[in-house]
C-alpha cells in the first residue's frame, strides 16, 4: 500500500512539473527544490494542542505534525520543522524560511491575498469559555459591555469576537493556552477557540466551561508562498489520496474527536 501511494504521490508531482511550466522547460517550482534537497521544510506553531506541541517526552506532535510527518515519509524527504508563535508564522513564510505552514489555519480573505492554501483537511467549530461560576449560559451571554473576551492575536477567534460579540471588549493573546490561563486566572471573562481546544482546556482548568452554541465553523488548511502552485497543488492531491484510504480520518478522530491523546502524550 505504501509503495502504491509514493507512486501515486511521484505521478502527482511528475504532472505538476509537465503543466506547471508555463512553456519553459528550464523552470524549478518549490517541489523540484524540495526533492532536490531532500528535506521538506514546515513552520508549525510553537505550543497550541492538540494541533502541534511538545508531548511529555520532550518530542513535538499533534494532529499537523504527525500529518507532515506522513507527508514526508510519503514523498521520500526528511522533516524539518520550525516553530513559531502564531503572530510570527505568516511573516516566516513570507521571508523563505520553510516551504509552508502547517497549523489550524483558516483561509479567510485577508490571507488569501498574500497566500496560496491547500483545500482543506478539516472543519473546526468556533466555541466559548468562560468561568463555572459565571451564571452565563451560552455564547451570547458574553455579549456585554464591560467585559474582557480573550482571543489569539492575528487568528480568527479575534475577528469573530469583534463580529459576533461587539459589546465586549477584545483582549489578544499569543497563543490559546495563554487565553485560557488568563480566564482560568479571572484577567478575562471569556474566551474563544475552537472546540478541540476547548475541551483540552476545561479539562486542565476545573473552574472553565464551553459555554452552549457553536460560533462559526471555519476550514482549516494548511499555506504558502502565492508563487508556490505546484506544491499547493501537490497538497491538495495528497488530501484527497490520505482521505481516500482512511489516514486522515484515523488523525482527525484521534487528536480531534478523542480523548485519547492526552492519556498517551500529557
Amino acid at each position: 500500500m505504501k509503495s502504491i501511494l509514493k507512486t501515486a504521490l511521484a505521478a502527482v508531482t511528475a504532472i505538476g512539473v509537465t503543466f506547471g511550466m508555463s512553456g519553459s522547460a528550464s523552470a524549478e517550482t518549490e517541489m523540484d527544490e524540495i526533492l532536490q534537497r531532500g528535506e521538506l521544510r514546515v513552520g508549525v506553531q510553537t505550543q497550541g494542542a492538540p494541533v502541534s506541541f511538545i508531548n511529555k517526552d520532550g518530542e513535538r506532535t499533534g494532529l499537523a505534525i504527525e500529518i507532515v510527518k506522513m507527508m514526508a515519509d510519503d514523498l521520500g524527504v526528511k522533516l524539518v520543522l520550525q516553530d513559531y508563535d502564531w503572530k510570527g508564522l505568516i511573516p516566516a513564510l513570507l521571508a523563505s524560511k520553510f516551504d509552508f505552514i502547517a497549523a489550524d489555519m483558516t483561509p479567510t480573505p485577508q490571507r488569501t491575498a498574500q497566500l496560496l492554501f491547500s483545500r482543506p483537511f478539516f472543519y473546526q467549530d468556533t466555541v466559548a469559555m468562560t468561568a463555572k461560576d459565571s451564571g452565563r449560559t451560552t455564547w451570547e451571554d458574553l455579549n456585554k459591555e464591560g467585559l474582557n473576551v480573550g482571543g489569539v492575536q492575528g487568528g480568527t477567534y479575534v475577528t469573530a469576537i469583534k463580529e459576533f460579540l461587539p459589546n465586549a471588549t477584545v483582549k489578544e493573546f499569543a497563543s490559546g493556552p495563554a487565553a485560557a490561563q488568563a480566564l482560568a486566572a479571572g484577567r478575562v471573562d471569556g474566551a474563544l477557540t475552537d472546540l478541540g481546544n476547548a475541551q483540552t482546556y476545561v479539562g486542565g482548568y476545573d473552574n472553565l466551561m464551553i459555554l452552549d452554541g457553536i460560533i462559526t465553523r471555519e476550514p482549516l488548511a494548511f499555506a504558502t508562498r502565492a508563487e508556490n502552485s505546484h506544491l499547493k497543488f501537490w497538497m491538495d492531491n495528497y488530501f484527497e489520496l490520505v482521505s481516500a484510504n482512511g489516514k486522515l480520518d484515523r488523525l482527525v478522530e484521534y487528536w480531534w474527536n478523542s480523548r485519547d491523546w492526552e492519556a498517551d502524550h500529557k
